[in-house]
């Protein structure tokens, strides 16, 4: 934010920041039951997307770059494992989470993409 670094116009980020929103938005549709368990998974796993992509995006060194990338890509994973445990345990129903999962593929693939440069 600050710092105006490339990161910031990468798409890659800005679909990671809007699923990470997109996140926490819903998490209040979440029983408290949830509170330390998914609801801080999901918290924890929405922002290591986020940081890990831009701690990979400052690295010099490629394998340093893909290893941050593939973290964050494994994040984006539990994100739709923790989803997937929502749906099934009806707390919210998948209609509700189209954009979240359109977020998840989205960011998913454009990680991948960049693990394959």
């Amino acid at each position: 934010m600050f710092l105006n670094l490339n990161h910031y116009k990468l798409d890659v980020y800005k679909s990671a920041r809007e699923l990470r929103f997109e996140c926490h938005k819903i998490l209040p549709k979440i029983p408290d039951s949830e509170r330390f368990n998914l609801i801080d998974q999901i918290r924890r796993a929405s922002t290591s997307v986020v940081l890990n992509i831009t701690e990979g995006c400052s690295r010099k060194s490629e394998i340093e770059r893909k290893r941050y990338f593939e973290i964050s890509r494994g994040s984006v994973i539990e994100l739709d494992s923790c989803f997937d445990i929502i749906i099934e345990c009806d707390y919210v129903k998948s209609e509700d989470l189209q954009k979240i999962g359109n977020l998840i593929k989205t960011t998913f693939i454009l990680l991948s993409g960049m693990l394959k440069k």
